[in-house]
């Protein structure tokens, strides 16, 4: 019988610092292009970035402290479409790219976000 005893993702790429600095990277580039950054006119980014900490952190298999809304009702007034979507998930792939994340935890962010796309994209 043998035992898996592989780490959570969250642990394997750097835990709480690498997922504060991949949220960090991620925004900085979300605000400098402006095909995203009118999304966040009026938003205090500084909870945006905790609540996605809390997010990225329970989708690599950390502890899940995410208290934020259902991802449905927080965008919903947004108008995201799948143009806007898939911007913003590359930008989240190229930061992780730029940390030098193993292609399987990219596989698998990249999978989570294919699965909530139906809850975000509403235009």
């Amino acid at each position: 019988m043998s035992v898996d005893v592989t780490p959570p993702m969250f642990e394997e790429i750097g835990g709480s610092e690498a997922v504060e600095e991949a949220v960090r990277r991620f925004y900085e580039r979300l605000l400098a292009d402006p095909q995203t950054a009118e999304f966040f006119d009026g938003i205090d980014i500084e909870v945006l970035r905790q609540h996605q900490v809390a997010l990225l952190t329970t989708v690599l298999g950390g502890p899940d402290a995410y208290s934020g809304r259902e991802l449905s009702q927080a965008h919903a007034h947004l108008s995201i479409t799948s143009d806007d979507y898939a911007r913003v998930g590359a930008h989240l792939i190229a930061v992780l790219v730029e940390l030098g994340v193993p292609e399987h935890v990219i596989t698998h962010v990249n999978e989570t976000l294919t699965a909530v796309a139906p809850d975000i994209i509403t235009a």
